[in-house]
């Protein structure tokens, strides 16, 4: 069958405008026309706009603490000095209670709104605006509707996530990521009678969010294809081969890291190589960021849309309810098509 769109004019709220790196501000790269460039190379598709859905299973992976920081944080802000005093409207933190800092110590919550900044988001590239809140819980949305209708007809979805999800934590947010939209749909397809869910993570970048989420789970595996953080890349601190889990959960994660310069053949063998890890779950997640193409500003990795085709085939041959969840793809003038790529890869095979 035709994979649907699920989508919500609510994501486009979300306006960057500047990340913070290594001390610099530069210009966001997750815009909100990726959804307007998303949808019109999909415009044949049938269009299912999300449905609301309560915070119940948002709240099965995340903390309520992190979900009422998001909801809340910006007006917080704004009724702060940070406008008049600095000309900033964004959140941004800018201190960090990080182990080096407790030392063992239990922190006291921050009395400062930038103090409190830095006790969920954990670095300085992922600020937090007027419509974030707005279009990111909307992402959330997406996901659930996605889920949804896997479950109650169509055998796989697009939920047309922005802002993406992988990077978010349990308690934290970062990595452009606010809300996890892949562990929300994975918890979803759980909830729904699915046994074993796989998440496979195309994205060039680690969802070491979604990883941390089911560190200590078995009934949900993740695998991920990225480019190696051991060459400087983000996350930096995971995403490295020997990461597989623990507890309930060892085993159950899987990381294939990729030298730069990575392009279609080994990028597809290491999809293949996660296709036979998900192939006897009951349920799929796709994690589908497209910055491993070769013209992407964010990655150093090679990936054509033939090579996105030909992953949609791989994933789709696997014949399990699948919701295939937006994550990253920056350059503008290809991530629709390169989306559009993987879908119909995916549909012919499925």
């Amino acid at each position: 069958m035709p994979i649907p769109v699920v989508w919500s004019p609510e994501t486009r709220r979300h306006e960057p405008m500047r990340e913070v790196w290594v001390g610099v501000p530069t210009d966001g790269t997750e815009l909100p026309q990726r959804v307007d460039l998303i949808l019109e190379a999909t415009a044949a598709r049938e269009r299912v706009e999300a449905v609301a859905h309560d915070d119940g299973p948002l709240l099965e992976v995340h903390s309520r603490e992190l979900v009422e920081h998001l909801r809340s944080v910006h007006a917080e802000w704004l009724s702060g000095p940070y406008v008049d005093l600095v000309g900033q409207d964004r959140v941004v933190p800018y201190a960090f209670p990080t182990p080096a800092m407790t030392q063992g110590m239990p922190p006291t919550r921050a009395a400062a709104t930038h103090g409190r900044a830095g006790e969920f988001g954990y670095d300085t590239m992922t600020l937090v605006g007027p419509g974030t809140w707005e279009a990111a819980r909307a992402a959330v949305d997406c996901a659930l509707t996605a889920a949804d209708l896997v479950a109650g007809g169509p055998r796989t979805a697009y939920a047309l996530c922005r802002p993406p999800g992988h990077h978010a934590t349990r308690d934290g947010y970062g990595g452009s990521c606010y809300l996890n939209n892949a562990a929300v749909a994975a918890q979803a397809l759980r909830d729904a009678g699915h046994d074993t869910v796989a998440v496979v993570d195309l994205d060039a970048h680690h969802g070491n969010g979604t990883q941390a989420i089911f560190w200590e789970r078995g009934d949900v595996r993740y695998g991920s294809l990225h480019v190696d953080p051991g060459a400087g890349w983000f996350p930096h601190w995971f995403g490295h081969a020997h990461e597989t889990g623990t507890g309930d959960g060892a085993g159950a994660t899987r990381n294939l890291p990729l030298p730069e310069g990575t392009g279609d053949g080994p990028w597809l063998e290491a999809v293949r190589a996660l296709a036979e890890y998900a192939g006897d779950a009951e349920a799929l997640v796709v994690s589908l960021g497209v910055d491993a193409a070769a013209e992407d500003p964010e990655s150093p990795l090679q990936v054509t849309a033939e090579g996105y085709a030909a992953a949609g085939r791989l994933l789709g041959s696997l014949g399990l309810p699948a919701v295939l969840v937006q994550e990253g793809g920056y350059h503008l003038a290809t991530i629709g098509g390169l989306v559009e790529a993987y879908l119909h890869g995916h549909e012919q095979a499925s």
